[in-house]
């Protein structure tokens, strides 16, 4: 089955440059409908508002409610626990990679990244495009 371009993607970051850039690279790769929050909270609400995101990009450290908190809570969600999430961090630390296995997250990215490596990621998780 082949990736739908048109998915609706959720980016999540504190940070509006850093929200940006994650915007421009799926752009690059295609994407074009993206949605954007602040923390983990906003992000929450959205989720629970539209109900048909189809891929979560999420920075892991903001303020209010974490990455890591935020997909505690969409995985125990009956609704969206199959939802592909897609963890973004400054932090390569294998601890923290193997805490955000263990809560289910799809796959990691380390920033800073590129295109290439976004898409190499998102390949993992929503197949090949």
């Amino acid at each position: 089955m082949a990736v739908n371009k048109d998915m609706k993607i959720l980016v999540i970051d504190d940070f509006q440059t850093m929200r940006r850039i994650v915007i421009n690279l799926l752009r690059q790769l295609g994407f074009s409908n993206t949605y954007e929050a602040v923390d983990g909270q906003q992000a929450w609400e959205r989720i629970q508002a539209d109900r048909d995101f189809d891929l979560i990009v999420s920075d892991w450290n903001m303020p209010n409610m974490t990455g890591l908190e935020l997909l505690e809570k969409v995985r125990a969600h009956p609704d969206y626990k199959e939802l592909p999430f897609i963890m973004v961090t400054a932090e390569g630390k294998r601890e923290n990679v193997i805490m955000a296995v263990e809560k289910g997250v799809s796959n990691y990215v380390v920033k800073p990244f590129n295109a290439a490596t976004l898409k190499q990621k998102l390949t993992r998780v929503i197949g090949d495009f």
